[in-house]
């Protein structure tokens, strides 16, 4: 399975009240194990900067990862930023494979 990191910015609307960020979480999570039973989550963090979130998942495929990107804005209240990412060691390898 391929590692993806996903930036995540809340709307302002979206957390009226402190609880709200523990309630909108939890539905998330909900939907996520649901509908993409397939994605490991490894961790999540707050984060101070231009997002509010950064998580890191891994999917089997970019495909899965763009579903997990669209179920999180699928709420209304977040827009997402997803990459991919390489382990540091095969991504030496790679470039030590390049002419």
């Amino acid at each position: 399975m391929a590692t993806y990191v996903m930036l995540t910015k809340l709307a302002p609307e979206a957390l009226k009240r402190p609880s709200a960020v523990s309630e909108l979480n939890k539905q998330v999570e909900e939907r996520l194990r649901r509908e993409c039973p397939e994605v490991k989550w490894i961790s999540n963090y707050a984060v101070l900067g231009p997002c509010d979130y950064l998580d890191i998942f891994e999917a089997p495929n970019a495909e899965t990862a763009t579903r997990v990107a669209l179920l999180v804005r699928s709420f209304g209240h977040a827009t997402t930023e997803t990459w991919i990412a390489t382990p540091w060691a095969k991504f030496v390898e790679l470039a030590n494979h390049l002419k």
